[in-house]
């Protein structure tokens, strides 16, 4: 059957031709064929010329997202060649087979709403360890690809075998695309806890009911460059989660870490994997408003050595950007205060809306603010699992400056 095409209104396809995967409603001159809810359209330009296949969404704000810069169906061959491109970028800077990393970073992979991440380590029932796996994390977050399940399983089957994929499908933007939440096993086994290893430590992981996919992957190498300067300091680690940079600066020899986060579950979770790992002495784990806790900890006069700030996305979307601009300077304003002469602040933010020149900005005003000048080591975004391509700004998210106080 013919496909269904969408026209691009007069000079919509330049950001199209530049590499962006996404067809906006207000993009489009008009719609012909009648393509049903993730359908398989084709975008042409103005002049009839072809931009590209696409999955096709009439309840969302984004009508089409590109998949293939070429007229092809998205059947199990196209996901298999796809993943196979995919795992063969991951396997020239790490070994899937043994590393938990991410398999499918959505659109920056040619996959739009597919998120997977491959986790390899032990399966874990409470005290007692059940063996050694491999499992998939998936996020279905695009109509496109949640109605191609069958599809996506089978050549991920062909591609990179697992014992077991759980569906972690119960992200907000889910239903931006006019889909419920879905969590649950779609093939094979899950435990409820696997233990993995990064940078030399044993975590535990929820699969099942972790935030997002389980487990944050794309702060891995940060986590180890933070550790680097953790040695004889004094560290504090806010928004711990479940304990990924302050157990790595314990690990290389920190004086002592206190753990931060507003969740009971990341606290018992930091405490945990602290005990896994022979850290407990360390470790201290507290369950805390950051913020608050940043002003109890001025007010007396503490002092750090270092000092770990990953919060979460404070600009969700447009709007929300000079409001996270405020959070982000009154947080790092603090911690500045916080840091003792010549400490090491890391601080990081994963909102695409909140670009690495505002962030950049937000430290030297809140540097300035805070009486202190910085000194940039590094400027960071996340690990290569999560890869960054021209022409789809997205795909960048991560900004992660480790800087010293002086």
């Amino acid at each position: 059957m013919e496909r269904a095409r969408l026209i691009l209104k007069p000079r919509e396809e330049a950001r199209i031709r530049a590499g962006h995967p996404w067809v906006y409603d207000n993009e489009i001159a008009g719609i012909e064929g009648r393509p049903e809810p993730g359908a398989e359209v084709e975008v042409m330009d103005a002049r009839r010329r072809s931009l590209g296949s696409a999955f096709f969404n009439p309840k969302s704000k984004i009508r089409a997202r590109i998949y293939s810069r070429i007229p092809r169906a998205a059947d199990a061959a196209f996901f298999a060649e796809t993943l196979e491109r995919a795992l063969a970028w991951r396997r020239r800077f790490f070994d899937p087979e043994r590393q938990s990393v991410r398999l499918a970073f959505g659109e920056a992979d040619g996959l739009p709403g597919l998120t997977m991440d491959s986790f390899v380590g032990e399966a874990e029932d409470g005290s007692v360890r059940s063996g050694a796996g491999r499992w998939i994390s998936a996020q279905f977050l695009s109509l496109g690809v949640d109605s191609r399940k069958a599809e996506i399983l089978e050549a991920l089957a062909k591609v990179f075998p697992s014992d077991g994929i759980a569906e972690r499908s119960d992200a907000p933007v889910r239903a931006l695309e006019g889909l419920p939440p879905a969590v649950g096993v779609l093939a094979g086994s899950v435990p409820g806890r696997a233990l993995i290893e990064e940078n030399g430590l044993r975590f535990g992981v929820d699969l099942l009911g972790g935030q997002k996919t389980g487990w944050y992957l794309d702060q891995r190498s940060n986590r180890a460059a933070a550790a680097r300067h953790a040695p004889g300091r004094r560290v504090l680690d806010a928004f711990c989660n479940a304990g990924g940079f302050g157990l790595a600066c314990a690990a290389a020899g920190a004086a002592s870490v206190m753990a931060v986060d507003s969740s009971a579950d990341a606290v018992a979770s930091v405490e945990a994997n602290a005990a896994r790992n022979g850290l407990s002495r360390l470790v201290e784990a507290r369950e805390a408003n950051a913020f608050d806790l940043l002003h109890s900890l001025e007010r007396s006069r503490e002092k750090f050595g270092l000092i770990v700030l990953d919060p979460p996305a404070f600009a969700k979307n447009r709007a929300s950007v000079e409001g996270a601009r405020r959070g982000y300077k009154e947080l790092n304003l603090r911690a500045l205060k916080l840091l003792e002469p010549g400490g090491i602040l890391v601080t990081c933010s994963c909102s695409h809306w909140f670009g690495p020149g505002p962030f950049a900005l937000m430290l030297e005003e809140a540097a300035k603010d805070s009486g202190r000048r910085m000194r940039t080591i590094e400027e960071r975004t996340q690990d290569l699992d999560h890869p960054i391509v021209s022409g789809y700004g997205e795909s960048r998210y991560l900004k992660c400056t480790i800087a010293e106080a002086v």
